[in-house]
């Protein structure tokens, strides 16, 4: 049986499960692409007591398995490409960001591997200016946004607890557009926040519940998961542009493929779930 879902003025197909990803080494936790069109799907595993596998997950634009990677990290939350075409994993409860390339080689890092707010304390997501500018949002014992030089030297940041501008309840999901704004899914406050990448607060938006993770289009436009569940597209100033049901229980990660289809990284069940438009 065939399913569909409009989004704004485009259809879509929805196609689930979808890519070679292996059964039973880990839950499916977050996807992004690179300028080539591949697919890099993160696996999150509990390493405590799971064997080491390959956590990062490699796939064509066709979905074909063509590389495995990352044993080495303990707690795979999110994922995001540089500029550059490097791989950033964050390893959440291992406090670290890790810089691989894309054959999976380990090259550098943000923060101290186990260790703390030494600066991050279980962070959750990166994203990236054009100019290679980063930011972090951390996380889950924190509520702050870091912001990093091209070189990866601090640059500053801003956050704190609470409910106000700039005040983040799990700043769990960050993504700049092609405006240069920042957004932060700010979920357990259920609404997303919009600052210039300075800090200064611009806007929210409110018309989500628990948002989970947030990428832009080329229009600047705002995609946005929750746990309703539900992907909605928002314009830069927060109007609503299109809203429909793509999942079963709600989609952990979310990227824009330059085919113009949709990937979304559910947990439960652990898959990636394509939207095709027709």
């Amino acid at each position: 049986m065939e399913l569909f879902v409009t989004l704004g003025t485009q259809r879509y197909r929805i196609q689930r499960p979808w890519g070679a990803i292996p059964d039973g080494a880990g839950r499916v936790s977050d996807v992004a692409t690179d300028a080539r069109g591949n697919i890099f799907v993160l696996l999150r595993i509990d390493s405590c007591v799971d064997p080491a596998v390959p956590t990062v997950i490699v796939l064509d634009p066709q979905g074909k398995r063509i590389d495995a990677w990352g044993e080495a990290v303990a707690d795979g939350h999110m994922l995001a490409t540089a500029p550059d075409g490097f791989i950033h994993v964050v390893d959440r409860d291992a406090h670290e960001i890790i810089r691989f390339d894309v054959e999976g080689e380990r090259i550098g890092h943000l923060g101290q591997r186990h260790a703390p707010s030494a600066p991050f304390n279980s962070p959750s997501d990166i994203c990236f200016a054009p100019d290679g500018t980063a930011f972090v949002g951390d996380g889950y014992a924190a509520s702050r946004i870091h912001r990093f030089a091209p070189d990866g030297t601090p640059d500053g940041g801003f956050g704190e607890p609470g409910r106000g501008p700039g005040q983040f309840c799990t700043p769990h999901a960050v993504w700049v557009n092609n405006a240069g704004e920042l957004a932060v899914a700010d979920r357990d406050n259920s609404r997303v926040q919009i600052f210039t990448q300075g800090g200064e607060f611009l806007l929210e938006i409110t018309d989500v519940h628990k948002p989970m993770d947030i990428v832009s289009d080329a229009e600047g436009n705002w995609w946005v998961t929750d746990q309703v569940p539900r992907l909605s597209i928002f314009s830069r100033s927060g109007a609503l542009l299109g809203r429909g049901r793509c999942v079963l229980n709600g989609a952990h990660g979310l990227a824009l493929h330059s085919d113009g289809s949709v990937l979304l990284a559910e947990m439960n069940p652990s898959r990636l779930t394509r939207l095709v438009p027709v």
